[in-house]
């Protein structure tokens, strides 16, 4: 019998803290850009992250069940690792309002992946309107824009194309973690086959381009100390504890604020322009995010259930 619950006062305000932790990730990575290289900060975040969640399972006395989950770990470590070098690569060339707003369509890939993949996850009406509301604004985006940004228009197009693909990564991630022997294993351990792998794939890839360069200051080891226990270790954490606890549809619908927390962060800390196309244009995609992770089902649910309220 499925125990979880409906959103509380509790879960509320942790999803709204996981969303502000989300969406600074890429205005921090952006700021200290210039004394680390993205990729490579993501690689030692990625190993330090792995330490702290090794020693959490080694306090729990958990093992790794590498004979069943090995070749679906190897693959989502791959995905994981492909995903965040997308983002240091695409950082270079893009803001961290475009990155975050790209890098969360990661549902719709995912939705259409599970929808081929597994019968159980078949697409309603409500979802398809949302995926094409989605690819509409993506369009419209990435189509005939004019750019009044810092960058020049191609080299901002490049990184918002490299920020979709790494959407489309972490949506394949979550279509191999679905469809494999990882959908019942600890979430610790797909996190760390995550973690290590893109820590190898990232400082790997790092010093073979000459992005390896560290300047020690004060915002780099704050930047780092951010990345390693705050975002990779105790959020995905604390997010895989809301899931166990409460219904999936629910947080999913609030995760899509961490794109918007994303925007105004680094309007604000960043001083990064937002130009009206792209704005006009992540309309859309964010409301067909919403759709596609269930959240149209649920306003209909919600809605229905206060007019038979009202109507008794």
């Amino acid at each position: 019998m499925d125990t979880r619950k409906a959103l509380d006062g509790r879960a509320i305000g942790l999803m709204l803290v996981l969303c502000v932790v989300w969406g600074l990730q890429q205005v921090a990575l952006k700021a200290t850009a210039g004394e680390i290289a993205p990729i490579f900060q993501i690689g030692l975040r990625s190993g330090v992250a792995a330490l702290l969640v090794g020693l959490v399972m080694v306090a729990r006395k958990e093992r790794m069940d590498l004979a069943r989950t090995w070749r679906a770990g190897l693959m989502v470590g791959l995905l994981f690792g492909v995903e965040f070098l997308l983002v240091g690569e695409g950082l270079r060339h893009t803001s961290a309002a475009h990155m975050v707003v790209f890098l969360y369509t990661a549902p719709i890939f995912a939705a259409l992946g599970l929808h081929w993949r597994l019968p159980a996850e078949r697409l309603g009406a409500v979802q398809w309107l949302g995926i094409a509301l989605a690819f509409g604004g993506l369009a419209f985006v990435f189509f005939g824009r004019g750019i009044a940004s810092a960058a020049a228009p191609g080299d901002t197009l490049w990184g918002d194309f490299l920020g979709l693909l790494a959407g489309a990564a972490w949506g394949a991630t979550t279509v191999v973690v679905r469809g494999s022997r990882l959908a019942t294993a600890p979430a610790t351990q797909t996190l760390l086959y995550q973690l290590v792998a893109a820590c190898a794939l990232l400082l790997g890839a790092a010093f073979a381009t000459g992005q390896a360069h560290f300047i020690p200051t004060p915002t780099v080891w704050a930047s780092l100390l951010f990345h390693s226990v705050v975002v990779s270790f105790a959020s995905f954490l604390l997010w895989f504890w809301l899931l166990r606890k409460y219904l999936a549809s629910r947080l999913g619908v609030f995760s899509f604020m961490t794109p918007l927390f994303g925007m105004v962060l680094g309007a604000w800390l960043l001083h990064e322009p937002i130009e009206a196309r792209f704005l006009i244009g992540a309309v859309p995609v964010l409301l067909g995010i919403v759709l596609v992770s269930g959240g149209g089902e649920w306003v209909v649910r919600t809605v229905g259930a206060r007019l038979r309220g009202a109507g008794a």
